[in-house]
């Protein structure tokens, strides 16, 4: 069968790209290949089933800094296609969205299902054709076109998009026609962690700054116990940046947590002091401070050898300096990660030299595009993932219907 149009992948990326396509070139016949039963399916469970559809930066340079990978090559397209031109690409569609207040961008509705009805209506409306069941074994060019094997038929097509994400046969099949690709690695995971003051804690957040001993990396924001450890935007900002040089740990690491970002060790001791002379009679583990979790507290207080039933009075210098230590600089063994299934990102994928950032074409080969995870583009947690998935799908298929 031939197409004008033959998209890999029924995902945000190529939803986005066929749209677009079809708005500015109705006459072009388009089909999306799914290898699954159903399309969308990461939509479906980004933002915990809500979609974080993308973020309130506005600013091109400052948007391109939440990605480790890609923060240059995405500077160029965030100045033609960014987060207000999302909002109004949905918007155009009857579907509100709303800024919540750490800037993370969600249908009103809160429900990832309004993001997906929304792209299979648009499909719908514009005739193009949505092939689940359709795994792809290979693809190569022919006589000026492109023909694509997948495991129902043989299709050609003018031009093809490439929006798979993470999946390594369509890796291998683009190596074997000369693309350089970058090894996968996990990003966005959490930290597995085993240690007694942080167990029986989990659903305790706070904020936080984190750091991994022996190496450049760090980051603050929220902080969440859990049952395996520690998540949250904090620790997750730390695996993006850190996803390569993680791996090559084996997960294996030490990282440093100071629960009252901003200040130093030095200053909370000052403060325990003043503590210690305003309140002596007080007994340390009943009554919190800094604003901290109460269970946080009172394990942090355990955790520098002060009983429950220990008054400010009774404090020595050891003490108030292990406590100060405790809050400021407590050292946690990370041992493993635990990623979010399906939602979890990769870093890795096509290399970037090989692609024309301003068409999102092939370097390589003509009339093949790319957009989302397949190329080695990430970002941090927030939506920043689905921003390049836009960006890149809109630059493309700009320059699909280019006559």
């Amino acid at each position: 069968m031939n197409y004008d149009l033959i998209i890999v992948g029924g995902g945000a990326a190529g939803f986005f790209t066929a749209i677009n396509v079809a708005e500015n070139k109705p006459e072009l016949k388009i089909a999306i290949l799914e290898r699954g039963k159903e399309v969308l399916s990461k939509v479906r469970i980004s933002g915990g089933g809500r979609c974080n559809v993308t973020h309130a930066e506005f600013i091109p340079s400052e948007l391109s800094k939440n990605y480790p990978r890609g923060e240059k090559e995405l500077k160029g397209p965030f100045h033609t296609f960014m987060t207000g031109d999302t909002m109004e690409w949905f918007d155009n569609r009857g579907i509100e969205l709303k800024i919540e207040d750490d800037g993370r961008i969600f249908p009103v509705s809160d429900s990832s299902q309004t993001i997906i009805d929304c792209f299979l209506s648009e499909a719908k409306r514009l005739n193009i054709a949505i092939l689940t069941g359709h795994a792809v074994k290979d693809f190569h060019p022919k006589n000026g076109q492109w023909t694509v094997d997948t495991s129902q038929g043989v299709f050609n097509t003018s031009k093809l998009m490439i929006a798979t994400g993470s999946n390594p046969k369509i890796w291998n099949h683009l190596q074997e026609l000369g693309h350089q690709t970058v090894s996968a690695v996990p990003s966005l995971f959490t930290f597995n962690i085993k240690d007694a003051r942080i167990k029986g804690l989990p659903g305790v957040a706070t904020q936080a700054s984190v750091k991994v001993r022996q190496s450049k990396l760090s980051s603050q924001g929220p902080l969440l116990i859990t049952h395996w450890g520690m998540s949250g935007p904090a620790i997750l900002k730390l695996s993006a940046w850190g996803a390569i040089e993680l791996n090559a740990k084996n997960y294996q690491f030490e990282i440093q947590v100071n629960w009252l970002p901003g200040y130093a060790t030095h200053e909370i001791i000052a403060e325990l002091k003043t503590l210690k002379e305003q309140y002596p009679k007080q007994q340390i583990y009943k009554h919190k401070q800094f604003e901290l979790p109460k269970r946080l507290w009172q394990s942090l207080v355990i955790a520098a050898n002060i009983k429950n039933d220990t008054r400010w009075a009774d404090t020595n210098k050891s003490q108030l300096q292990k406590l100060a230590e405790q809050l400021t600089q407590a050292v946690f063994n990370v041992s493993g990660k635990s990623t979010f299934k399906e939602e979890f990102v990769t870093a890795g994928g096509i290399d970037l030299k090989e692609v024309n950032f301003k068409t999102f074409e092939s370097k390589t080969h003509q009339n093949l595009y790319f957009a989302g995870e397949v190329l080695n583009i990430d970002a941090i947690t927030g939506g920043f993932n689905f921003q390049n998935a836009w960006t890149g799908a809109f630059i493309a298929a700009q320059a699909i219907t280019k006559v």
